[in-house]
């Protein structure tokens, strides 16, 4: 008897035929016949950032098993949907194909467009008219922004919509200006929460200022035109890599990290900092 998984071809349709038997209500796996569409979701969350983080990392043969573990949740919805009599897979590759075709004129219906930028607002202009097509009533200048995004993202996002209707700080500076007014309103808060640690009314402003806060830091990076999560990424990788070369060299030294006090392991953070110059 030979227990070896079969070996799938390559073609869609394979994938298909899998999530199609995984989701079995006789013969399937438990776990994936239970799921829904709500429960898969953080998954589908997760795996898209598993992709930008072998993007991140140079790794191409992890891209390849990120982008199929991607894939696969898109499989997956697809065959919920199906279940239920709603669309199924192939209805989501036509709808994007369309999308992709109706978009790009200047590519695929003989239109001219001067530069990406000027591409740019034609694929947000072609974004108005189909939301106006299907019936949606907000004409807002921030409709569109979807509510499950990161809200780092949501946060740059609302600033880049507000900023085509001339909402916008005309430089880094005063945006830079106004991230030391929301620090110190952050003082402020803390302040007070340190007074009274039991006032809830302190705690919501506290966390209103920092939220604040983190807003300006949002705009500071849409100015510079750097991605506030590459830029965040950046920052705990640096950390990540410094802490472990402080355990590291603790670890060398026969000292125990946790039994320090603040000063001392400070030296072993200015030692790792050292070592990464050399």
């Amino acid at each position: 008897m030979n227990d070896s998984a079969p070996m799938a071809s390559g073609d869609i349709d394979d994938l298909l035929a899998i999530m199609a038997r995984l989701r079995d209500r006789e013969s399937g796996c438990p776990w994936d016949v239970e799921q829904t569409f709500a429960t898969i979701a953080p998954y589908t969350i997760e795996e898209a950032y598993e992709v930008a983080d072998a993007i991140d990392r140079h790794d191409l043969h992890g891209l390849k098993d990120e982008l199929g573990d991607l894939l696969l949740q898109v499989v997956f919805h697809a065959r919920m949907a199906e279940e239920q009599g709603v669309f199924a897979f192939r209805d989501v590759v036509a709808a994007i194909s369309d999308k992709m075709l109706r978009r790009h004129p200047h590519v695929f219906a003989g239109a001219s467009v001067e530069d990406a930028e000027a591409q740019t607002r034609e694929w947000d202009e072609h974004k108005r008219r189909e939301r106006d097509a299907a019936g949606h009533e907000d004409t807002s200048a921030l409709a569109g922004i979807a509510r499950g995004l990161p809200e780092w993202q949501r946060a740059v996002k609302l600033q880049h919509k507000a900023a085509k209707v001339g909402f916008d700080w005309p430089g880094p500076e005063p945006v830079i200006e106004k991230l030391h007014e929301e620090i110190d309103e952050v003082r402020v808060e803390f302040a007070a929460v340190a007074a009274d640690p039991k006032d809830a009314i302190a705690r919501d402003k506290l966390e209103d200022e920092i939220g604040d806060l983190l807003f300006v830091c949002a705009n500071i990076a849409r100015h510079a035109k750097v991605d506030v999560g590459s830029a965040l990424r950046r920052a705990n990788h640096k950390f990540e890599r410094r802490f472990r070369a402080m355990e590291a060299l603790a670890a060398e030294d026969g000292v125990d990290l946790s039994a320090l006090s603040l000063e001392a392991q400070d030296r072993y953070w200015d030692r790792a900092k050292a070592g990464e110059h050399k």
